[in-house]
């Protein structure tokens, strides 16, 4: 890579370690270096060296990743792309932004805001993950109950390939059909097809008015999934509905002291940026009380509401300080939501782990987080058996073993279960067209 300058290209042990993790308790191999890429060129002149030598290449975000997706392996080189932020274009007339991979996400919403438009995709990280990390793992977030993810607003890629070409897919427009629906196969693709170095994304009206905002309290969680299929049912259309369980909320108030209540088993926040928010939010509070909710409050306020959806953005970070954790993201049909969230309590307390559960209830996907000591190397084996519980029985009801973390290394020993063996296959030939040399982030999704 001589081409690169030396600036851009690290080889120092200790740096290389701190590019060569994601956010989950794996242990990443010995990377042989660290490519800063600041331009698609960069990314090119990578690729094509890469091919030449055949060295394996791990393109990456800012890490925040919750599947392993960008752990890089023996010899292999980190492709980092969080130095390419530029917002190439932001056109209020077609309603669309061309950003580079390194945007942080909240920052695309920051600057669509300025023109009443907002970007839609609000994962939990929103703040630190980058755009190219959202495609790469299709990531949802807060708002996709209404939104979507991160797939329904990506119109067209800038990709390079293995071998150092590029390939434009997708469009300008709102809609298109010519062709394969390339850009869809790569957005959620995890870095194993392509290098994504553009991205031109549909931007939406932001809402006239403050979104309303509330948060219930249920006596079980059962109720609560109850609510949530209540108030969906109704056509309340929220734009947030996340449900939180009680070794969530005790994670939440032992770091941030929040007045959590002895009888409190589960918590559900909703919020509706639709014309009639006050109303909406009115008849979601009726709901949830005709459902079991022992007290509901609703948002008087944008601070109001903030804060209350800050209580679901905390959670994570308030695992983490509980233990290492290893992050789940299962989905099921809304309508089992109640039978999985059983199901989840269930194999907790058969196998003896801690487990604390939050969810985008409103389309069903579930986070069950498995809390176990920290310093451990791994899960213990009676986190792994929960875990298999879990993810089973999410196939049985009709789910997925992931919503929007993606497959990475985690979900590597279930993968089977759900894909099938000619799916598998299917899969592993579109590899090889876009992959012959097996390069790209070896190991991963597939």
């Amino acid at each position: 890579m001589s081409s690169l300058s030396e600036a851009r290209v690290l080889t120092d042990p200790d740096v290389i370690d701190s590019y060569a993790r994601d956010r989950t308790f794996l242990e990443p191999g010995k990377p042989a270096g660290v490519v800063l890429a600041a331009s698609r060129d960069d990314v090119v002149t990578t690729m094509k060296w890469a091919t030449e030598h055949r060295v394996p290449v791990v393109p990456r975000g800012a890490g925040t990743g919750l599947a392993g997706a960008s752990v890089a392996g023996d010899g292999s080189v980190i492709l980092s792309l969080a130095r390419m932020t530029t917002i190439r274009e932001l056109s209020p007339a077609d309603e669309i932004a061309v950003v580079e991979p390194g945007v942080i996400t909240a920052d695309l919403d920051k600057a669509a805001r300025e023109h009443g438009l907002m970007y839609a995709p609000d994962p939990s990280s929103y703040e630190i993950s980058t755009i190219g990390g959202n495609l790469a793992t299709n990531a949802g977030g807060l708002r996709c109950v209404k939104y979507g993810v991160t797939r329904d607003s990506a119109l067209g890629l800038e990709v390079v390939l293995a071998d150092g070409r590029i390939l434009d897919t997708g469009r300008r427009t709102m809609k298109g059909v010519t062709g394969y629906d390339l850009t869809g196969l790569f957005v959620g693709s995890e870095g194993t097809l392509g290098v994504i170095t553009a991205a031109t994304v549909r931007l939406r009206r932001a809402p006239a008015a403050p979104p309303a905002t509330f948060a219930a309290e249920f006596g079980s969680l059962r109720d609560a999934g109850a609510a949530v299929s209540a108030i969906m049912a109704a056509g309340c259309q929220p734009s947030l509905m996340e449900l939180l369980d009680r070794a969530t909320l005790k994670a939440i108030d032992d770091w941030r002291n929040i007045g959590l209540e002895p009888s409190t088993q589960a918590m559900l926040i909703g919020q509706s940026d639709a014309t009639d928010a006050q109303a909406m939010a009115a008849r979601m509070e009726e709901l949830c009380m005709e459902n079991g909710a022992a007290f509901v409050a609703v948002s008087s306020s944008p601070q109001e509401a903030e804060e209350l959806i800050g209580l679901r953005r905390l959670a994570y970070q308030a695992k983490e300080r509980q233990g290492a954790c290893l992050v789940e993201d299962v989905c099921v049909p809304r309508s089992v939501l109640p039978d999985m969230i059983t199901a989840i309590e269930a194999a907790a307390t058969r196998h003896g782990v801690r487990i604390a559960t939050v969810a985008h209830a409103g389309d069903g996907n579930l986070h069950p987080v498995f809390i176990f000591e920290h310093g451990t190397i791994e899960p213990p084996p009676e986190v792994w058996a929960a875990a298999d519980e879990v993810f089973t029985h999410a196939l049985e009801l009709g789910g997925t073993l992931t919503g929007e973390h993606g497959v990475g290394l985690l979900k590597q020993r279930w993968l089977a279960l759900e894909a099938g063996p000619v799916a598998t296959e299917v899969q592993r030939g579109i590899k090889a067209v876009f992959d012959p040399l097996g390069i790209l982030n070896p190991g991963k999704a597939i």
